[in-house]
């Protein structure tokens, strides 16, 4: 997949992909030939005349044989951290994969963020720089709804945002603020989860049928 580069090379690009298991998130790593860590972050050189996002998407491509939900640079790292290319530089990107199409290919595999195996320096304050940028986003981008198949239930919805945030939300108010912000519409479809009557099922509220932008503030159950 990755040749490594020379010592001239002038910077990567890695793709920190995470998705959500069980009630964490994943980070997705590659298995190593002959690195000093077993595992890595997805990463690339650059072609000539390839832009960043264009080499992310690639770096997703290989792994997930599909681009992922969604995708974006969160900044570039360096200050002397060793990076399994040795090139001075590396730009990282989060991407953000729904957990019922995380089927990566061979040779990659899905860690819990709590139990990542070693990696290399730079590579792990990547995967750190991610994990913030998550939290910093949910009441800005819809960070939560990427990791969702396209359709879902407001549990399963609110279970993600618990999942992220690491705190439990008080329902009704999880839902007011759902209501309040427009971020959901329902769907004329229902599933039933166990026992006691189906549940309807809600879709992203396309942004051109949305009300101006209203931060979602939630109020916790627990602190």
């Amino acid at each position: 997949m990755r040749e490594r580069p020379s010592r001239a090379t002038p910077h990567t690009v890695d793709a920190v992909l995470a998705t959500a298991t069980g009630n964490e998130l994943a980070i997705l790593l590659v298995r190593n030939s002959s690195e000093r860590e077993r595992w890595s972050v997805p990463w690339r050189t650059p072609q000539a005349g390839e832009t960043l996002a264009a080499a992310a998407a690639t770096v997703a491509k290989d792994a997930l044989g599909e681009p992922p939900a969604w995708m974006e640079q969160i900044g570039a790292f360096g200050d002397g951290k060793r990076h399994p290319s040795e090139a001075e530089v590396s730009v990282a990107y989060l991407g953000l994969v729904p957990h019922d199409t995380a089927s990566p290919r061979t040779g990659y595999a899905w860690f819990q963020v709590t139990e990542l195996p070693p990696l290399a320096p730079r590579q792990r304050a990547m995967v750190e720089g991610a994990t913030k940028a998550i939290e910093g986003s949910l009441d800005q981008a819809p960070i939560a709804f990427r990791l969702l198949p396209a359709t879902f239930t407001l549990s399963e919805l609110q279970h993600m945002y618990e999942l992220l945030l690491g705190k439990r939300l008080h329902k009704a108010s999880f839902r007011r603020a759902l209501q309040a912000a427009w971020l959901v519409e329902p769907m004329d479809e229902w599933r039933s989860e166990g026992r006691g009557r189906p549940a309807q099922l809600f879709q992203y509220l396309p942004k051109k049928k949305r009300r101006p932008h209203r931060g979602v503030r939630f109020d916790f159950l627990y602190p």
